[in-house]
């Protein structure tokens, strides 16, 4: 009897899609190399799954190889943990958790990561995004990115300086069919410190000044509260986590646009002259609460009852499902205000 297909929903966060026609787990950076370059040669499409928290897959699912990244180690370059030069070089395999590094580095005193704590997926994924949050970035801390180039067939490591990182973005995002990453070097500070606050938010709930510092314990401790009070720490138990977090990217703005806002909406100036603003203010301003969607299509997708960012599935959804609601979302915000929100999690066979 043939084995049944391997399904992308037991894979990903939003626990939606269908079977992938191959499935390769990769255990060291040899059987992901080999796995990807068999995959090129042959013509076959290749999926390249970390942790699966930034996926949307298609109901249909994929048809090609998936290739699960499920390498692992944590490398420093030094055997005290940098206690003596104060700092420290980590070398992190792609597919260790991300969470897991950071109680990690909480643990051993290296500094920087700490206000990431509690998001999923892979460290192979954080460069790809430069995933943030609470005032950090990913890119604060890289040193490099070392990768598989599908098209030039061999390993590269890219400095920081050469990835290319912005919001939400970096040079691996902008070309995603080339690169796989394979491990990542962290350069941390030691001590007992995190790093200076940076978000308002955090630093009340610390009860620190904005720019100072707290342990490195607390800080974690603080950024998991304030993630699992908005629904962000995976719960199986909790539809409200069954995500792929928060599904719209803050938009960045003309001056002109940002001035057809209301006057109470969110601004912030950036370097390069436009303004950021805030995808939550406009999509709850723009008539979509927190829940929305729970008395429609048999409310098997909705906003987050505690975050109106995510979309969730409330345990019985399709994917199509989802997309309905991210469209309902998307288009309500663009009628009212005339800003079209672009998705941050990678589409997988279907679109918006």
């Amino acid at each position: 009897m043939p084995e049944a297909p391997t399904l992308l929903r037991d894979h990903t966060t939003l626990r939606l899609g269908g079977p992938a026609r191959e499935w390769v787990r990769a255990t060291t950076e040899q059987e992901v190399v080999e796995a990807v370059a068999e995959a090129d040669a042959a013509g076959t499409p290749v999926l390249v799954l970390g942790g699966g928290s930034n996926l949307v897959v298609a109901d249909e699912g994929f048809d090609g190889r998936v290739v699960e990244v499920a390498t692992s180690g944590v490398v420093p370059d030094v055997e005290d943990d940098g206690a003596v030069c104060g700092g420290v070089v980590v070398r992190v395999a792609a597919g260790e958790g991300w969470d897991d590094l950071v109680a990690t580095a909480v643990d051993r005193g290296w500094v920087g990561v700490e206000a990431l704590s509690g998001i999923p997926g892979s460290v192979g994924a954080t460069p790809i995004q430069n995933v943030g949050a609470y005032g950090q970035e990913v890119s604060q801390t890289i040193a490099s990115v070392r990768v598989w180039d599908r098209t030039l067939r061999g390993v590269r490591t890219f400095a920081a300086a050469d990835c290319d990182f912005g919001y939400r973005t970096s040079r691996f995002k902008a070309d995603p069919t080339r690169h796989v990453v394979l491990s990542v070097d962290f350069q941390l500070r030691t001590g007992s410190l995190g790093a200076p606050v940076a978000y308002a938010e955090l630093a009340r709930t610390l009860d620190v000044e904005q720019g100072g510092r707290a342990p490195l314990a607390a800080v974690r401790e603080a950024v998991l509260a304030l993630r699992s009070g908005k629904g962000m720490v995976l719960d199986a138990a909790d539809h409200d986590t069954w995500s792929a977090g928060s599904f719209f990217t803050n938009p960045f703005l003309t001056p002109e646009q940002a001035a057809a806002l209301p006057d109470d909406a969110p601004r912030w100036k950036q370097p390069d002259g436009r303004v950021k603003s805030s995808a939550a203010w406009l999509i709850e301003r723009a008539g979509f609460g927190k829940g929305h969607g729970l008395d429609v299509r048999g409310g098997r997708a909705s906003l987050s009852t505690k975050h109106t960012l995510a979309l969730t599935n409330r345990g019985g959804a399709s994917t199509e499902d989802l997309l309905a609601l991210a469209r309902e979302v998307r288009d309500g915000v663009e009628a009212a205000y005339g800003v079209r929100l672009v998705n941050e999690p990678v589409l997988v066979g279907c679109e918006l």
